[in-house]
């Protein structure tokens, strides 16, 4: 069952987990850039939406995550960064589990397909779950299994300035 925006209860504690991969691989499938960067200035008000921020989670697969990011989502949100071995999919989806009992609202930033079944376990424990991912990128399966569906649009995302390449590197 989907249930409108409308529904939401304002006084609702929210986690945002981001499955950074998937999402900055979504970003470049869908503006063929790999310069474009999700704004969370904007995406996180939108995506939060009046409710109360508990935490904001970026998982990311590989040992090189922008510190940029990382100090920016700190300062801005008490977010954090969190290294994956691997995929985000396992830590994530561990990180849910343990926040169902602590908020009411969990948004998961990913199209993945991988997290249906996290989602259904997540609504049987009586959390609501959103999605937040492009659109054309994401499992209609999840949409389907998700209390909400937040679309990433252009409005969400901007593109970093072209590197200079330096002489010596011609």
């Amino acid at each position: 069952m989907s249930y409108s925006k409308s529904n939401i209860v304002m006084s609702q504690s929210v986690a945002i987990l981001v499955d950074g991969n998937n999402i900055e691989i979504s970003l470049h499938q869908q503006t063929g850039n790999e310069g474009v960067m999700l704004n969370f200035d904007t995406l996180i008000p939108k995506l939060v939406d009046n409710r109360a921020l508990n935490r904001l989670i970026y998982f990311r697969e590989g040992r090189h995550i922008s510190s940029k990011l990382a100090e920016r989502l700190h300062q801005h949100y008490h977010g954090s960064v969190h290294p994956c071995h691997k995929s985000a999919d396992i830590p994530l989806s561990i990180k849910a589990t343990q926040l169902a009992s602590k908020v009411d609202t969990i948004i998961i930033m990913s199209g993945d397909s991988d997290y249906i079944e996290l989602v259904r376990h997540l609504k049987s424990e009586g959390v609501r779950v959103e999605i937040a991912a492009v659109e054309k990128t994401t499992s209609s399966l999840l949409i389907e299994q998700a209390d909400y569906f937040h679309a990433i649009t252009k409005d969400d995302w901007f593109t970093l300035p072209a590197k200079k390449k330096s002489r010596d590197a011609r």
